[in-house]
């Protein structure tokens, strides 16, 4: 399989990028933080091609994006208070939250009752999810390597293995997201991040 390389600044780059997306395809972007590999939320065969791609422990579940808070319905089950104070805040941003699914979501994506949800501080990714739906997106980086922030060294990791690359330049990389478990009171950190414990707190 050849791997299809667009510009994220080509005029039609968002609308080939829903193509691929909507008809089950697996695809490559940049996001905040480093390149991402995703799928629509709802596409089980699709999630489990990602899981083969990065040569995943299944037992791993795959968090999802969404474009604006509208869609998180789609996926939570309930949003908290504390949930929803969290995404006033940081959203968009560097917090994922853990949330109670919606059952409706396929087994594939997590065999939990809880799956992680993050709101990207990127505009055309943000942009992407609104118009194709809230997408299941991990690192674009077979596991246990470094993940990756240009689109040439997720070629050389993944060409032939992925449908689509959309080349956004370099990624900013750095510090992961915050997660933040919001399924009991209080909510608990579960993963250091970008959003320190301190300006946590002074939520309280």
């Amino acid at each position: 399989m050849n791997t299809t390389v667009i510009k994220q600044s080509d005029k039609d780059a968002l609308d080939i990028a829903r193509e691929y997306l909507l008809s089950g395809a697996v695809i490559v972007f940049a996001t905040d933080t480093v390149y991402g590999i995703g799928c629509m939320v709802d596409q089980a065969l699709a999630i489990e091609r990602i899981y083969a791609i990065k040569e995943r422990d299944k037992l791993k579940a795959i968090p999802v994006l969404i474009g604006k808070t509208g869609q998180l319905q789609q996926i939570a089950q309930h949003v908290s208070p504390a949930a929803d104070q969290l995404i006033t805040t940081f959203w968009p941003g560097a917090l994922t939250i853990i949330v109670k699914k919606n059952p409706n979501l396929p087994q594939q994506l997590t065999g939990y009752d809880t799956v992680g949800v993050r709101m990207p501080d990127h505009e055309w990714l943000r942009q992407l999810l609104i118009i194709c739906g809230p997408l299941a997106v991990t690192s674009a980086n077979i596991s246990g390597q470094p993940s990756l922030s240009t689109a040439e060294s997720v070629l050389l990791s993944l060409d032939g293995r992925i449908d689509l690359l959309v080349d956004g330049g370099q990624c900013n990389g750095g510090i992961p997201s915050t997660v933040i478990d919001c399924t009991s009171e209080p909510v608990k950190i579960l993963r250091d991040g970008a959003i320190s414990k301190d300006v946590l707190k002074s939520l309280s």
